[in-house]
This record gives structure tokens, C-alpha cells and sequence, in this order.
């Protein structure tokens, strides 16, 4: 059990520093990924999005729907297709450090035709 624990941390560390580089290569803070409510906000702004929107995914149901949309539109700025936000939703663990330490940079109003 022990074991089991050790390496969850490990996971849950290596995906904090991997959302802590996205939001750093975005021109955010880094910490704003920890903070709980502040992170969907930060993610809003990154997509460009009004601040409300970061709200609304604390909402029941309806922000799942609006937490895929923001991260989508977030995605999407990296330059990563739509493919790459269905990744993201069932692989988390691989494809938040692909965005994160990879090669991907931020562009302001970049690829959102798909959006």
C-alpha cells in the first residue's frame, strides 16, 4: 500500500509540474495552477476567454461542459488539434506533460477555427 501511494504522489507531482509549465509558457503564473477556483479562471484567460467562464465550470453538470470547452480553447492556443483535447480528457497523465515540456508554444488568438 505503501508502494501505491509513493507513486500516486509521484504522478500527482509530475502533473502539477507539468500544468505549472503550461501555465508558464502561456505568460501566467506558474502557482496559479494549485490554487483551486483561480486555476479554471487562469485557464479562461489563457483561452482568451472572459474571466465568468472559469466560473461557470464550478457549476454541476454544465461545468464539464464548460471545463471541456475552456481547455479545448486553451489547447488550441498551444497549436494542438481537437484530437489533442479528447487526449487530454481520457489521458491526462501523457498529454498534459506533452503540452507542458514539449515543444508547444502559446499564440495569442492562434489556430481556433475548430473552436
Amino acid at each position: 500500500m505503501i508502494v501505491f501511494i509513493i507513486i500516486y504522489v509521484a504522478v500527482i507531482i509530475f502533473l502539477i509540474a507539468a500544468m505549472w509549465k503550461v501555465f508558464t509558457k502561456a505568460g501566467q503564473p506558474g502557482w496559479a495552477c494549485i490554487i483551486p477556483i483561480y486555476n479554471g479562471i487562469v485557464m479562461a484567460k489563457i483561452a482568451e476567454k472572459p474571466w465568468w467562464w472559469g466560473l461557470l465550470m464550478l457549476i454541476p453538470y454544465v461545468g464539464i461542459i464548460w471545463g471541456i470547452w475552456v481547455l479545448n480553447r486553451m489547447i488550441l492556443r498551444f497549436g494542438k488539434s481537437t484530437g489533442f483535447t479528447v487526449g487530454t480528457i481520457f489521458l491526462p497523465f501523457i498529454f498534459i506533460p506533452i503540452l507542458g515540456f514539449g515543444s508547444a508554444s502559446y499564440t495569442p488568438q492562434g489556430n481556433v477555427s475548430a473552436a
